[in-house]
């Protein structure tokens, strides 16, 4: 078994702690902050007194898999472990900061993880002296429910790292995808159009969020719609990841933000966790009935599907990672009903093509280029799978 040190007793950085004592792991968690190790304790014994209640785990067993975590408050601690994940803020200087410390502490053969959902892992790693060491493993939100883990080697990172990592995270019990330093990795990058282009249509005036979430949740099969996910997301996080994955892709229009989503969060409207986003969460205030109307509803449904689908083709396209990994990262990572490039065949590389063209000839944006990928795929009578 493998001695982990893991930076940040957050929620993030304790599920992480959670995940590998539960296989046995020895694990350290630090924290500069004392209260925020203690609360970590506090939690996990909470959490496994549920699981104790459960049946899951025996008393015996849950009190073993918390003696695997050492809390501790001084990186020395750090000077054993085989593995470091830093799960801290998403600010690049800060880690860098950390990475630079951590190398001096650790041994020459200690891998170096960060859990950023959004950064360059190369400009983390410009930070060591052994960059080749560095790489990313991110952890979905909450870590021991959540099944996917995306890996991201740089550059830099040494050949055959990313596959050691992915055999350590199935030991685990996760399911792991590898994919290249880019904005958003796979997840974050592929969702965005769920987002964006449900404002999109709400902005032009041609159905209300209660219609847009609910064509997406009726016929897509979606558990949330999208004005309910921002909401419960929250746009203090979800306007942010918009606008940085945005700039990360030197201003690429398809990621371009909405002043709607920008005055919610300028307003402080950050949705259920203030009490407003989208929607109102007073008390007594009761969400409009949506539009019956099929030939609406199947618009909505189809034009955010074919944003969707043509944002993962482009991945691929572009090498970002396999086929199978990004449809499991969706599926995996964000509970889309289906893998995209499968729904794709389903709904017809032609269909979505033309779809996409209709789209584009209507509003001569680039954010409907269609991806090359899939004109070629109808050229030559082509499918995913």
């Amino acid at each position: 078994m493998k001695k982990i040190g893991i930076i940040g007793g957050g929620a993030m950085g304790s599920g992480i702690a959670q995940v590998f004592a539960q296989k046995g792991h020895s694990v350290a968690l630090y924290d500069t902050n004392q209260e925020a190790l203690n609360r970590s304790k506090q939690n996990l014994a909470k959490t496994f007194e549920k699981l104790v209640a459960k049946e899951k785990y025996t008393e015996d067993q849950a009190k073993e898999i918390q003696e695997n975590i050492e809390y501790v408050s001084d990186l020395v601690a750090f000077a054993e472990v085989d593995l470091m994940i830093e799960a801290i803020v998403e600010n690049l200087e800060i880690k860098q900061t950390v990475f630079k410390q951590v190398e001096e502490i650790v041994s020459d053969t200690c891998i170096l993880a960060s859990n950023t959902s959004s950064l360059s892992i190369a400009s983390i790693a410009s930070a060591c002296t052994k960059p080749e060491r560095v790489i990313g493993i991110h952890f979905f939100n909450p870590a021991p429910l959540m099944a996917l883990v995306e890996i991201i080697p740089a550059v830099q990172t040494q050949e055959g790292l990313a596959e050691e990592i992915k055999t350590l995270i199935q030991s685990v019990g996760k399911l792991p995808v590898i994919t290249k330093d880019t904005p958003g990795f796979i997840v974050n990058r592929v969702a965005r159009p769920f987002y964006g282009e449900a404002i999109r249509i709400l902005e032009e005036g041609i159905a209300d969020t209660e219609t847009i979430d609910f064509a997406m949740t009726s016929l897509g099969g979606f558990r949330m719609g999208p004005f309910e996910l921002m909401d419960f997301i929250g746009h203090d996080v979800n306007y942010r990841v918009t606008e940085s994955v945005f700039e990360a892709f030197f201003y690429d229009p398809r990621f371009k933000p909405s002043f709607s989503q920008k005055r919610l969060f300028e307003a402080g409207y950050y949705g259920r966790k203030s009490g407003r986003g989208f929607y109102n969460y007073a008390e007594g205030i009761e969400k409009k009935a949506p539009s019956q109307d099929q030939a609406l509803l199947e618009k909505i449904y189809n034009r955010i599907l074919v944003m969707l689908i043509n944002e993962a083709a482009d991945a691929l396209f572009l090498n970002i990672a396999s086929k199978e990994d990004l449809d499991t990262a969706m599926t995996k990572g964000v509970n889309y009903p289906k893998g995209l490039l499968k729904w794709a065949d389903e709904y017809g590389i032609e269909n979505v093509k033309n779809d996409l063209d209709e789209l584009y000839n209507h509003y001569h944006e680039d954010r409907y280029r269609l991806s090359p990928i899939i004109r070629n795929m109808v050229k030559n009578n082509q499918t995913f799978y």
